[in-house]
């Protein structure tokens, strides 16, 4: 929930969804959200994954559990997609979590026994919308926009996304044009309502700005020593072989929907963004529009790739009783 002491408003409150089965900068995306929490520059509101399938989850729980502590026996609020994707399809997650330690037993424990510990996203994160302050919150999609065309049609959801969102940031599609990217392919009728219906500005970052900017590798080999165990490294490893960088859009679109105005990227003009039938994004300027798509600025790629490590090797936010209800952070 969202907590201010007096007339202080919180720090921005950030809905993050995406597809932590198949991208592993939607796993980095939430790792830097805690780096962000833990400078008191954002909270986490909402986590949930755009897959449907209890590894996945269990993999979410986990995380979230890392990054903010629970009682013993108590799951994460997440939220996930009904019935969307591949289901517990999810390799490097299921790798991930069946990890030993040194004693033999399991290196990560999830709490969640079954789907029915998940809430479904789209109503997750209306009812979470209601807790914030008025365009105090951001959303962050990196995966398909299922979720959150569900979410459009929620009985009185538009009126309060316009009301609390500030913005969506989406890290999907290609711009100004460009090849069919996997998440706006996976569901391009939901994509395509998407850019049509939401009711508040939203910002591109397409696959061309992840990788013009990746994660590193040296990164995941230096910047965790302070952990012996880390979800986030383990799946990095388990996604592909290392050394790798990995392209990171989701993390662009996190960077930027918490600080908009820092100077990390440029922005296009403002346009409309359609999706053709065959899945590929294309861009039309148009002064009324309200899309823009976000334009790697070479000149600010060591600060941003700093930004990155920084953020994303954060330790956990110490917990301290600071009142956030049901703040995931």
């Amino acid at each position: 929930m969202q907590a201010g002491r007096g007339n202080v408003k919180p720090p921005l409150g950030v809905a993050l969804e995406g597809d932590l089965a198949a991208r592993i900068d939607a796993v980095l995306a939430v790792a830097m959200l805690n780096g962000f929490a833990a400078k008191m520059e954002s909270r986490t509101i909402a986590l949930c994954t755009s897959r449907s399938g209890l590894k996945t989850a269990q993999f979410v729980d986990v995380i979230a559990g890392f990054y903010a502590p629970r009682p013993v026996g108590g799951v994460a609020n997440i939220g996930m997609a009904e019935a969307h994707g591949a289901g517990d399809d999810a390799p490097p997650l299921a790798a991930t979590l069946a990890l030993k330690n040194a004693e033999g037993g399991p290196r990560y424990t999830s709490n969640m026994k079954d789907l029915r510990d998940t809430a479904d996203n789209a109503v997750l994160i209306r009812n979470i919308l209601l807790a914030q302050v008025d365009q105090n919150a951001a959303t962050v999609l990196a995966g398909p926009a299922t979720g959150l065309v569900h979410l459009l049609y929620l009985f009185g959801s538009r009126p309060q996304i316009a009301t609390k969102v500030k913005h969506l940031v989406v890290a999907i599609g290609a711009f100004p044009s460009g090849a069919a990217e996997a998440s706006v392919a996976a569901d391009a009728a939901a994509a395509r309502t998407l850019f049509a219906e939401w009711p508040t500005p939203i910002v591109a970052v397409g696959s061309e700005v992840g990788a013009a900017l990746p994660y590193p590798a040296s990164s995941i080999e230096k910047d965790f020593a302070w952990s012996q165990a880390h979800p986030v490294v383990d799946a990095y490893r388990a996604f592909k072989p290392m050394p790798y960088d990995a392209p990171a859009p989701a993390l662009a679109a996190a960077l930027y929907a918490v600080h908009p105005d820092d100077g990390y990227f440029t922005t296009s003009e403002p346009g409309t963004i359609s999706v053709l039938a065959d899945g590929r994004t294309q861009f039309a300027p148009g002064a009324n529009g309200k899309h823009r798509y976000l334009i790697a600025d070479p000149a600010q790629k060591d600060r941003v790739t700093k930004m990155y490590t920084d953020m994303v090797s954060a330790q956990p936010v110490p917990r301290g009783g600071r009142g956030r209800g049901g703040d995931l952070e």
